[in-house]
């Protein structure tokens, strides 16, 4: 690479001779000392050096020449080479011209004529002085910027895998590093979806075109937890475990999938593949939220029995063959409750436990005709829930068969009918009192 060039311009040869000889000796070979006798030939010389990115720390012109004066060119200068400082070394410039230079071209210094060698050399090397330090600045804060953008990217990747919104939570942005154990308890709203029936679908289907297939889907999910202010935890193959401060916002995300997983299996039509089903599972609680593994590997996780009782839940919408199931916990936190349709379902025993748990059936995503038919019968079929409950089989069995009859497609209604008709055939009738038959069922 080429040395550094200082650039003299004067129309007088004596001058730029002169000029010339005490910047050598002032300099010796540290740079390329260029003289130029018009502001014409000066702008060809720059192009010429910018061309080889050759550095120009310093341009010194005299004012009064012949066609392009030292002002004019000291502005035009600056315009193709900002960062080159001026001097402007002359006798015969006015205060307006002076002024101009400043103004438009960030002058650095002017010196009069007859200058004095001392002063010039003093101003020469702290005009370099400050060119390469400002170089040297300008390289680092591009360097601190690239490296800022590299970190900015780590960090995005780094939220990928792990929400920032897991480690807000634990407190752990405000740490240096990530300790084995860090946790927190607190209530949060969970959401378990998962594709019905995968196992079966994957069986029929290469590896690679079952790793594109969840990825589609879960593509077309995941934005939606977002949306509503939900982060997922976990992607546990097709399956979907998310958290959510607002049980309003989770279920209103729910609802959401459900409608998008239409339009997801509209495209699927359409390129000849069999439709998907979903069930999705809600539950409100406390949970603990930390670290685990050891400490060359460590993974953020959720724990606790709230989280338990939203897999469990999801996984009964394969029994009661309906989307979306809630619990009464979760229901108990809806805010605005009646921005939903919902409808009692059933009351189970967790296994293991001696708490039962009510569970409410969403029927917000279900087809329209079939969501106004289950809507028209509700309060039948509360009735009848009711009637089922005190073991009053055979006055709940006509009730559910009023419902089936008008909503064929409730699946519910069917399933508490040849319940009650299990019961009479049986022997067992109507019951009242501690003698009555349990019917309460564990969740498997």
């Amino acid at each position: 690479m080429e040395k550094p060039t200082l650039i003299c311009v004067d129309d007088e040869k004596h001058i730029l001779s002169s000029l010339k000889e005490q910047l050598k000796r002032a300099f010796k070979a540290q740079y390329i000392i260029e003289t130029v006798e018009s502001g014409e030939e000066a702008l060809e010389l720059l192009e010429e050096l910018q061309e080889t990115n050759v550095d120009i720390p310093l341009i010194i012109s005299d004012q009064i020449m012949p066609g392009i004066k030292g002002d004019e060119l000291l502005i035009q200068f600056h315009q193709k080479s900002p960062k080159t400082l001026k001097i402007l070394l002359t006798g015969q410039a006015d205060a307006d011209a002076v002024g101009k230079i400043v103004n438009e071209s960030e002058l650095y210094r002017y010196i009069g004529k007859p200058w004095e060698q001392e002063d010039l050399i003093l101003t020469v090397r702290e005009a370099i002085r400050s060119y390469f330090q400002d170089k040297t600045l300008t390289e680092q804060n591009l360097e601190l910027q690239n490296l800022n953008a590299e970190l900015q990217q780590k960090i995005t990747t780094f939220y990928k895998f792990v929400p920032s919104q897991f480690l807000n939570i634990i407190d752990l942005e405000k740490q240096e590093h990530i300790q084995l154990g860090e946790c927190a308890s607190c209530n949060m709203t969970i959401l378990f979806s998962d594709i019905r029936s995968f196992t079966t679908l994957s069986e029929n289907i290469t590896a690679e075109e079952n790793f594109r297939f969840i990825n589609s889907y879960l593509s077309h999910m995941g934005p939606l937890i977002r949306q509503y202010g939900g982060f997922v935890d976990k992607y546990i193959g097709d399956a979907i475990m998310a958290l959510f401060v607002s049980a309003d916002d989770a279920l209103s995300s729910s609802i959401a999938m459900a409608s998008k997983l239409n339009d997801y299996n509209a495209g699927r039509k359409r390129a000849g593949y069999v439709p998907i089903n979903m069930g999705v599972g809600i539950n409100t609680g406390k949970l603990i939220l930390g670290t685990v593994g050891e400490y060359d590997r460590m993974q953020t996780t959720v724990i606790g029995d709230s989280v338990n009782l939203a897999s469990r839940t999801e996984s009964l919408t394969k029994r009661y063959q309906t989307p979306i199931i809630i619990t009464q916990h979760t229901l108990a936190h809806l805010e605005n409750p009646d921005s939903f349709e919902i409808r009692f379902l059933d009351h189970v025993q967790i296994q293991g436990k001696h708490e039962r748990v009510m569970l409410y059936e969403v029927l917000d995503p279900l087809p329209e005709a079939l969501q106004n038919q289950k809507i028209e019968i509700r309060s039948t079929y509360e009735k009848a829930l009711e009637l089922f409950q005190q073991n009053q089989f055979q006055a709940a069995q006509e009730l559910f068969q009023k419902c089936y009859t008008i909503c064929p497609k409730d699946y519910i209604s069917w399933f508490y009918l040849e319940q009650c008709q299990k019961q009479i055939a049986n022997g067992k009738g109507d019951f009242e009192g501690e003698n009555s038959p349990d019917l309460v069922r564990s969740v498997l």
